[in-house]
């Protein structure tokens, strides 16, 4: 299977009458895309706004993040939602590489963060480094919070598609300066090239509890489902969206399962230093016997495939701890090595147990930080959405955002801070 990203490098934005690229500019056209989401008749307003890396500028509360992408020698993106029902992974698909569609609206107390495009708090997300194109919705009024969720997350995709379609039939494809290829066959023939290489799989956790948080697997929801095997192209090519309300800090976007660090760096490896077999999204039930479900089928996949090593990593924190460990359990005791992939809550002095659970198999971990760790951030010139959200954001507090603008919070009111499949700048130093 062989996946081609053209990426169009953006590094500014504007507002025009269309929309298109033209010199690494992503100029948008604002009537027109406001209008686009207007025609969902569950919002009653629709605004877009602009933010760079660099402005004085915070955008709260943040619902997902989506790479505007499309298919250059197909239709549409994200199967099931706006594309026909068919595998990813394969073909020509375009990348405004550098641009990102970001969420935002009245969304309180669905634990949502911030983004803060400048200052201190810049560092600790990756969209403080894109250049993004923030949606701003409002619902229509007594609007069920399932359908608003719904709507808000439907809208950043079709958002980030039309961004992409445009500028792919505006001659986008004339200025690609990357074409970044994966490329792999199926199991079977990989092993046979490969004899001799550590067999790896990754196993991808994902919010999939209901209540709003949940994570979508080719437009249907994971939760209900079993673990199933993906190519690793598919992960990179739309197959994952996110639909979760988990905290900031630890939430997959849309966008980080679009650049999952893990399967590109497994990809890198692959046949030289080991043999990626592929990809397991699998759930975070709410229930004991879910958990085992899940952990036991994990570990069905993997001995089937002849797994030699595991690569797991959390979403979340609490309650999927017990996830975490289960699976660490059951690969080691089965004789397959296991690394997992998590954050901390250890508390605002770093002194608590940094799990809700825990297992003597677990022997190898990976941090991604602390959610706790408190953080001062100062005031902001421009606000996009409502800062008062800090208040019922986890993390947050009515006491964090003070008169002057600034804020004091925990790492976790922070999108992607600790994001556990490791795309943050956190890292861990030995006393």
């Amino acid at each position: 299977m062989r996946l081609e990203l053209h990426k169009v490098k953006i590094e500014k934005l504007a507002f025009a009458e269309k929309t298109y690229v033209q010199k690494r500019t992503l100029y948008i056209g604002r009537a027109e895309a406001e209008q686009l989401i207007l025609e969902d008749t569950r919002f009653i307003s629709a605004k877009i706004d602009l933010a760079m890396p660099g402005e004085k500028t915070r955008i709260i509360p943040v619902k997902d993040v989506v790479e505007p992408r499309v298919k250059l020698d197909g239709e549409g993106y994200f199967p099931g939602f706006f594309a026909p029902m068919k595998k990813t992974g394969e073909g020509q698909t375009l990348v405004l590489d550098g641009a990102a569609v970001v969420t935002c609206g009245p969304i309180v107390a669905f634990q949502e963060g911030f983004i803060d495009m400048s200052g201190p708090g810049a560092p600790y997300s990756p969209f403080s480094q894109t250049c993004n194109v923030v949606l701003s919705v409002e619902p229509r009024e007594g609007l069920e919070k399932h359908q608003y969720e719904t709507a808000l997350r439907e809208a950043g995709l079709k958002l980030a598609l039309f961004i992409a379609t445009a500028c792919r039939d505006g001659g986008a494809a004339s200025q690609v300066e990357e074409v970044q290829v994966f490329e792999k066959e199926d199991t079977y023939k990989e092993n046979a090239k490969y004899p001799d290489l550590p067999k790896i799989i990754y196993v991808c956790m994902n919010i999939t509890q209901g209540l709003l948080h949940d994570t979508y697997l080719y437009a249907a929801d994971l939760r209900p489902a079993l673990p199933t095997l993906l190519h690793p192209n598919e992960v990179l090519d739309g197959a994952m969206v996110s639909g979760n309300c988990v905290s900031a800090c630890d939430k997959n976007t849309t966008w980080h399962h679009l650049h999952n660090p893990i399967v590109q760096e497994l990809y890198k490896r692959h046949g030289k230093e080991l043999n990626f077999l592929g990809v397991i999204p699998t759930q975070e039930s709410t229930i004991l016997d879910g958990k085992l479900r899940a952990a036991a089928l994990n570990l069905s996949i993997a001995q089937q495939l002849g797994a030699d090593g595991v690569i797991v990593s959390e979403e979340g924190y609490g309650n999927p701890d017990t996830d975490l460990c289960l699976n660490a359990k059951f690969f080691e005791n089965a004789g397959i090595k296991s690394v997992v992939v998590s954050d901390e809550s250890a508390g605002t002095d770093g002194a608590s147990q940094s799990l809700a659970d825990a297992t003597p198999e677990m022997t190898a971990f990976i941090s991604t930080g602390n959610v706790n760790e408190m953080i001062e951030v100062p005031a902001m010139e421009r606000i996009i959405g409502y800062p008062a959200a800090i208040a019922e954001l986890s993390g947050g507090s009515t006491e964090s955002l003070r008169e002057d603008g600034s804020m004091y919070v925990e790492l976790q009111s922070v999108i992607a801070s600790t994001a556990e499949i490791g795309f943050n700048k956190l890292g861990c130093e030995w006393i």
